[in-house]
């Protein structure tokens, strides 16, 4: 789709070619039809002054020829004028002037010459130049304007001032003129013109462009300046505004924009403030019930020793439930101090095989699960947190899982860590929920249907892979639950 800014442009750029082309146009046209008249009157006023003044006071009707019609031509002389003078008589008609200038008088002009003559239908002042017909022709890529009138001239010759400026009624020979003026020297005015008018238009053109351009970035500048906050708020970066400028609508727009970060930035912070209370008071609610649950823990365990019967199971219920309190306030600590960045990472070089065959060994899961270790690959990482990774992990794989339930693991050369992956053979995890089995306090109910947990392990086995730098991700599989745990061979590299 064409952008915003080619569109403005585009538009902008067309309407004033377009305006620029119909303002040339119509001064070309109106230049043209001026000149043209112009050139037309003065040579029709021209050919009239001229065939007056060259008639004789008296001429006596002879047979006309070329010697006697030659005055007239000559007459007519004019630089670019063609003279084409015919005279009729019984035995036919006779010329003089030069030879190719009839192909250039149209047919029609001569029939409406010879309409006009004494004695046709059209005829009226039969004094020379008086009836004039006149055209425009082009012939050969030259333009013409061509001239012809008829000349009377009775019997007998013309005499007297009173008769040469009045009416004759008579019948008799005649004499026609035609005057072909070449239009070549107005053409080419025109044709400069029509270029200085092409490359004006051309130079409006790339003036209207420049225009565009410079018009549509200010007019997009604000918009991208918007645009570039935008993402920035959407990327958390709640301090992005947006400098107004103007009363206009973009203006009004920037000033709406920044209203609504100061508010979602309030808002924001409103609700870190509340979680951040929430956490507080989790973790000090966590930190005063440890050691009452603690000692809890130890009396339940005596009295499940010295009691029997229907006390002894009461107090073995007690006892399992404080301990999974106890679990939950522990991992509730854990969670605070890692929201609260008041995590440590005591690192060390360990082999792999022998930190998870100790994990195992130490929870007596040893016998419940199968090993698939690499030999000899070490990693430096926080012993501790990688036993509570791989506590959660398997615990989880034997307490919803299916056996047999395998550790693998193998060395990645790109990049440079270990690989380790935990798998059973259970009904798996749904699909709606393999996106927040991260997420706190979140429980897969449906799987979950042979011991209650806390929600919080897996979100805490990730934060810990986390801060050695490395991954923990559910693999989508057919069959089973396969987590993917991914650990930097050098944790100090990603520190």
């Amino acid at each position: 789709m064409i952008g915003l800014r080619a569109r403005l442009v585009a538009g902008f750029t067309a309407v004033a070619v377009l305006a620029s082309v119909l303002t040339s146009a119509i001064a070309y046209f109106l230049v043209r039809r001026v000149l043209l008249d112009r050139v037309q009157n003065n040579a029709i006023m021209d050919v009239r002054s001229t065939l007056a003044q060259a008639i004789p006071a008296r001429l006596p009707y002879v047979t006309y020829s070329p010697d006697l019609l030659q005055p007239f031509g000559d007459a007519l002389a004019r630089p670019g004028w063609q003279c084409w003078i015919m005279g009729n008589q019984p035995g036919g008609w006779v010329t003089t002037g030069e030879k190719y200038s009839w192909v250039h008088i149209p047919p029609q002009l001569i029939t409406a010459v010879r309409a006009s003559r004494p004695g046709s239908k059209a005829h009226g002042d039969t004094l020379p130049g008086r009836r004039l017909v006149y055209q425009r022709i082009v012939s050969r890529g030259v333009p013409y304007l061509v001239v012809g009138t008829p000349i009377y001239l009775p019997k007998g010759g013309i005499s007297g001032p009173e008769t040469r400026f009045g009416r004759v009624t008579a019948v008799g020979s005649q004499i026609e003129a035609y005057v072909i003026i070449s239009l070549r020297h107005e053409q080419s005015d025109l044709n400069e013109m029509a270029a200085l008018v092409a490359v004006g238009g051309a130079i409006a053109g790339a003036v209207a462009l420049l225009i565009a351009l410079l018009a549509a970035r200010s007019v997009l500048r604000p918009v991208r300046l918007l645009s570039e906050a935008a993402r920035g708020l959407g990327d958390g970066d709640l301090d992005r505004r947006v400098e107004v400028r103007g009363r206009d609508e973009l203006a009004r727009l920037a000033r709406t924009y920044n209203d609504s970060a100061d508010a979602l930035q309030a808002s924001v912070a409103e609700l870190r403030e509340m979680e951040a209370s929430a956490r507080r008071f989790a973790a000090d609610v966590s930190h005063e019930l440890r050691t009452p649950l603690t000692t809890m823990v130890a009396v339940t365990d005596t009295l499940e020793e010295e009691v029997s019967g229907d006390a002894a199971t009461a107090a073995g219920l007690v006892a399992e439930e404080i301990r999974r309190l106890s679990a939950l306030v522990g991992d509730l600590l854990e969670i605070s101090r890692f929201d609260a960045g008041a995590v440590d990472l005591v690192a060390d070089d360990v082999d792999m095989a022998e930190l998870v065959a100790q994990s195992l060994r130490l929870r007596g899961w040893n016998r419940d699960v199968e090993l698939d270790l690499e030999a000899g690959l070490r990693i430096h990482a926080d012993p501790r947190r990688i036993d509570v990774i791989l506590a959660n992990l398997v615990g989880n794989a034997l307490k919803y899982g299916s056996p047999p339930v395998t550790v693998w693991s193998r060395k990645s050369s790109d990049p440079d860590g270990a690989w380790l992956r935990v798998e059973d053979h259970g009904p798996g995890i749904p699909a709606e929920a393999r996106a927040h089995v991260f997420d706190r306090f979140y429980r897969v109910d449906t799987a979950r249907t042979r011991g209650k947990g806390t929600g919080l392990g897996l979100a805490i086995a990730r934060a810990n892979a986390e801060l050695h730098g490395g991954t923990l991700d559910l693999l989508d599989t057919d069959a089973g639950t396969v987590f993917e745990l991914w650990l930097p061979t050098d944790q100090r590299e990603t520190e």
